[in-house]
């Protein structure tokens, strides 16, 4: 695939950045893998080539830059665990506010342009309205979301001194996986709700810990909005083409606008799974936001995205047939 087609994926051997080089590729671009491997993993890289490398080394990224001229970098090279950053936040601080300082000055020394970073709808805290839209104030309850903030801030400043164009995309709740079954959602450790529930269902652990019964939502239990990682991938293709028009300083939501709650996904795969899935339950964690369910209309009108896979059935389904296929895979761990 010629060169002039080529898009830097740093952390594209993770869970959304491998559906996205997937899409990119499918899409005629030819995606180019930056990532260290710390959470990734090299059975993801399928589509393109992959460049091991640390998001905080500049210097290897102006060479890749400059030996591979990609057209744009799209970035998912971060920490997200909300959890972990309350614990550890010189960690999350050093490498996502780090990291998109070293990417953009790598961009700025290599003349590279445009760039779409993941983001998300943490940022906006415990906000009053729902659902959220992207002029809610910016309230971050856990160094994460802070970390995330100080990204989008950065963002606007290098696009103003120096003319880089960025697209922020806040997403809710990534979920689901490949419908093909070649890629789908896998951390180590895996702390994320969709995956721990369906290790209860598969016998994995003993039971689903279901964090915090007590809030002010219809069952006591947080409200998301989940979306479907192929849908993701789509939006970021879409902002990279805006980006290459000439357009800049987006920030868009990426959310269905319909909330579930932790029961409702509990009850949802039960019945996509067939098994009776154990459930035990702890105080609410620190971070953790009641509701979090987005207004979407803006990225509609910016890109003429919306969510075509992010039915509930759609993304557990989905979710649940990759987790039983890559139970057996000898990279899972």
């Amino acid at each position: 695939m010629a060169d002039d087609k080529k898009v830097l994926v740093t952390g594209g051997a993770g869970y959304i950045g491998a559906h996205t080089c997937k899409a990119l590729a499918l899409a005629g671009y030819s995606p180019l893998v930056y990532d260290n491997l710390s959470a990734g993993y090299r059975d993801f890289v399928r589509w393109g080539e992959l460049v091991h490398g640390d998001v905080l080394d500049i210097h290897k990224l102006c060479e890749v830059m400059r030996v591979h001229a990609p057209l744009g970098v799209i970035h998912f090279a971060a920490r997200i665990e909300v959890g972990e950053s309350v614990l550890n936040p010189g960690l999350f601080y050093r490498n996502n506010v780090g990291g998109i300082l070293s990417l953009l000055e790598a961009m700025r020394l290599s003349g590279l342009r445009n760039i779409v970073v993941s983001g998300t709808c943490a940022i906006y805290g415990a906000p009053e309205r729902q659902p959220i839209a992207e002029d809610a104030p910016i309230l971050p309850l856990s160094p994460y979301a802070a970390s995330k903030a100080m990204m989008e801030r950065i963002l606007d400043d290098f696009e103003a001194a120096h003319g880089l164009r960025s697209a922020v995309l806040r997403y809710f709740n990534a979920s689901g996986a490949d419908p093909e079954g070649e890629i789908g959602e896998r951390h180590r450790p895996e702390t994320h709700l969709i995956p721990r529930v369906f290790m209860a269902a598969a016998g994995e652990i003993p039971a689903f810990t279901l964090y915090g019964e007590d809030y002010p939502t219809q069952d006591g239990t947080c409200l998301r909005d989940y979306i479907h990682v192929n849908d993701l991938a789509s939006a970021h293709i879409l902002a990279l083409e805006k980006l290459l028009q000439g357009e800049g300083g987006l920030k868009l939501n990426l959310g269905t606008g319909q909330g579930y709650s932790v029961r409702e996904i509990l009850e949802k795969s039960r019945q996509i799974t067939g098994r009776n899935i154990p459930c035990s339950t702890l105080p609410r964690r620190p971070g953790d936001s009641p509701a979090l369910v987005g207004q979407v209309s803006l990225a509609k009108e910016k890109l003429g995205w919306q969510a075509g896979h992010s039915s509930l059935e759609n993304i557990l389904s989905t979710a649940w047939e990759w987790h039983r296929r890559d139970r057996l895979s000898p990279a899972r761990g």
